[in-house]
């Protein structure tokens, strides 16, 4: 796995954790770098991630709500929010990462971690954004 999807790994992760235990990303994040986990600590583009994705967290959250056809963020899996949350970031706010290859990373950690239905929700979903991201920013 590349570094980068690496750190996209362990951006969901921080994110997913988060909100499973109902609390900031960015503590959890400020926490984690303080005293890390894992012997490897977190770089700088999981960093990064994470601090844009809760930066952008509203704007994030209405455009995945108004395109998410027939989807309440309240009813999506949870870890598919949060591969979402991420890609979607990616897809409208991050300068250094195409769209295409952000939508491939999520469809990607979709594979990986959730349903067989979620890979395609995802690269349906994201691919939206990415359509109508001159109309959202």
């Amino acid at each position: 796995m590349a570094s980068r999807s690496k750190a996209r790994k362990r951006a969901l992760d921080l994110l997913y954790e988060a909100e499973q235990r109902q609390v900031n990303a960015l503590e959890l994040l400020r926490d984690r770098l303080a005293a890390p986990v894992t012997e490897a600590p977190l770089n700088e583009f999981t960093v990064s991630l994470v601090e844009g994705v809760v930066e952008h967290w509203g704007d994030i959250n209405d455009a995945l709500s108004t395109y998410a056809q027939g989807w309440s963020l309240d009813r999506m899996p949870a870890v598919d929010r949060a591969i979402l949350r991420l890609g979607a970031y990616e897809v409208l706010f991050a300068t250094d990462v195409p769209g295409p290859v952000a939508i491939s990373e999520a469809v990607e950690l979709a594979k990986q971690l959730s349903t067989d239905d979620s890979p395609a929700f995802v690269n349906g979903l994201l691919g939206r954004l990415l359509q109508v991201k001159p109309t959202l920013l």
